[in-house]
Formats: C-alpha cells, structure tokens, sequence
C-alpha cells in the first residue's frame, strides 16, 4: 500500500557572495569557476590566478573548502550519529544510515567519517565542531536530534560547512536541506489503516523528547484519529526512547489498569517489538486481543512474531540523497535556497495487525 508522499537571519547566507559573482569579477564563466574551485584539469594557469583572485576580493566561503580540496583527491562528508551511551542502541537505524551515505559516497569517490556524540552530553555541540574541524570535513550530515539543534546549525553555517540535516524540523529546514519522509502522513496512514480496520481504543509510545520527526507521527495520527471524531485525550500514551526495553516497559504500562486498548502504535520498530513481548507476557493474542504496530521498517519487524505492520522509511535512500547534495553543494559552492526533500515511505501491512471485528478480543 503506497502513501501520500528562505533564508534565514542568522547568518548562514543572506547577501554572501555566490559562484555567479566571481565568474563575474573573474570575466569566465560560472562553469569555469566551479572547475578551479574542484581543482579540476585543463584550466590555464592565468584563469585559473583570476579566479582564486576574485574569490579572495569577494570572501566567497567555499574558498576555504577549495583550498582544502587542492591538496587532496576526496571529498570529506562527516555524518554524525545521535547515542544515549546509557541505553543500547537502536538495532538498525544508524547502521541503515550509514550504509546509505557510505555506497553514495564511494561512487563518488568522496570519503565518509562517522562520528557518534552523545546526545545527553551538555557539550555535545562543541564536541561536533571540534569533530569536523579535526575532520576537515568539506560537509556534514546530521541526525535527530541533532538534526533539529538550530544553535549547532548556525554554527555549522558559520564555518562554511556544507550541511544536510536527516529528518530535520520545520525550523531547521529554514536553516539547512533538509531530507527525510513524510513524518505527519506516515503518521496518519497507519492511524488510518487501524481505523478502517474497526479500533477505537488507542495506546501510542512516542520517542525522545525532541525528536521533532517522531512528534510528527503522532501529530499525524491524531488528525486520523480526529477525522473518525477521537481526540488525543482518547489516547493512552507513554514516552520511549526508541529501545526495545522503553517499548517493554512502556507498553507494560499501558496494558495495565483501565481500559486495554485494542491497538497499540509505537514510534519505531525495536519499541514495537519491545511491546509484543510485553503483550506476551500478558497473555495476550496479537493480533487478536491487540495489534501493535511500528515504524522504519527495520529488519526486527520482520523476524519478531508476529511480524511488525509499519512504516517503511528508505533510511538508506536517504542517506544516499544527503550525500548527492552534499556533493552538489561543494561541486558548485551555492548555498541553496533551503528546502526539504521528501522521501516516499509505504505502509506495510503484516501479521501483528488484523480488523477488530475479524476477532473476539478479550476482556
């Protein structure tokens, strides 16, 4: 079942000079520029002078990044990783991520560094920037939560750094490019798929506070919820952090006492698969008694039993497209006007699902 598919103030690239600009105090062409600025062959000597000149007249940014290419053949892409070192790591999105940017990068021939910050860490910023200048990194890409730091971004634009932001906010997307899927539909089509399978009686397990593209999931499943005439306050919730054991215990919470609900949303797979096992020990028939669902699509949904109903996101897709507009970016030395590219995801629809009605669940 497929789904529904500026500038800032802050000094990340109002009135800067842009790559049309020195080709015109150079005199050559916006092409020509681009091939000094890459250290690119077949260039004579004398444009080439003129070129490195006009940028030094105008302070064009991604003069240092030329400089820095020069003396080497590779583009450097620093891709940072959110961890909670107290808890375990979740099973698969990273790793997902990573893959993504790791093929597109070697297809390009530029080089990824990965760098996992603490996301607890008070100085978890400053530690980024002193990671990407001892990097040398050329760009970065950054996950939630980081994704969503607008401090750390404008930072980020300070030094010039080419950066694209996984799954990043409303608010960051007037910062940097932005890559991610859908967050609110995907939200409102597992929503959706439940209440057209007969469920009224809800329980969600959000993720972390601040991890702006999980919130939208829920946003989303409220306005499904809304359209069938329930509201949030008809819903049991409970705040995760994306490990299976917060999905145990959160959905252990959830089960016990009051009205059980019938359906069970998680915010991400490992805390879905956290919740069956919770189900299980309760005794419970999934998806008979209660259908839990999930979200990412990662490979736990489909080796748990039942296997996870969820939302496919193209982690590695995405990855892979922060990296070509990396690319982009440092071939050209444009700062883009700021946008958000959307990723489609699909409902997958499995075994941990069913129509309330298809069953008598317990009481």
């Amino acid at each position: 079942m497929r789904a529904r598919g500026p500038c800032d103030d802050s000094g990340s690239g109002v009135n800067r000079p842009t790559i049309d600009d020195v080709a015109a105090v150079a005199g050559v062409a916006r092409t020509t520029v681009s091939r000094v600025l890459n250290n690119q062959p077949n260039v004579r000597d004398e444009v080439r002078a003129k070129v490195l000149s006009a940028v030094d007249t105008l302070g064009y940014r991604v003069n240092v990044q030329a400089r820095s290419l020069a003396g080497r053949k590779a583009v450097r892409i620093t891709l940072v990783h959110a961890s909670d070192f107290d808890t375990e790591p979740n099973s698969y999105y990273s790793s997902a991520l990573e893959l993504g940017a790791t093929r597109a990068a070697a297809q390009a021939g530029a080089q990824l560094i990965t760098q996992v910050v603490n996301q607890n860490d008070p100085q978890a910023a400053d530690d980024i920037l002193a990671r990407v200048r001892d990097d040398q990194s050329d760009a970065v890409i950054l996950t939630p939560p980081f994704a969503d730091d607008l401090e750390l971004l404008r930072r980020l634009g300070d030094q010039g750094v080419a950066l694209v932001c996984i799954a990043g906010g409303p608010q960051a997307e007037a910062m940097a490019q932005t890559v991610g899927v859908d967050d609110t539909g995907a939200g409102y089509d597992i929503a959706r798929h439940l209440l057209d399978l007969g469920h009224r009686r809800f329980g969600y397990i959000k993720g972390i506070q601040g991890h702006l593209s999980a919130e939208g999931r829920f946003d989303g499943f409220l306005a499904a919820l809304a359209e069938d005439g329930l509201a949030e306050a008809d819903v049991r919730v409970a705040r995760g952090n994306f490990t299976f054991r917060s999905g145990l215990d959160c959905a252990q919470a959830l089960l016990s006492g009051g009205e059980r609900p019938s359906a069970l949303v998680c915010a991400n797979d490992d805390m879905a698969a956290g919740a069956l096992l919770a189900a299980h020990k309760a005794g419970l028939r999934i998806p008979q008694d209660i259908a839990i669902t999930g979200f990412d699509d990662t490979p736990v949904s489909e080796i748990v039993w039942p296997p996870l109903t969820t939302i496919h996101q193209p982690l590695r897709r995405m990855a892979a497209r922060a990296v070509e507009l990396l690319l982009a970016r440092v071939a050209t030395g444009d700062v883009p006007a700021f946008r958000r590219e959307i990723i489609a995801h699909e409902l997958v629809v499995r075994d941990s699902s069913i129509a309330a009605q298809a069953s008598t669940p317990r009481p």
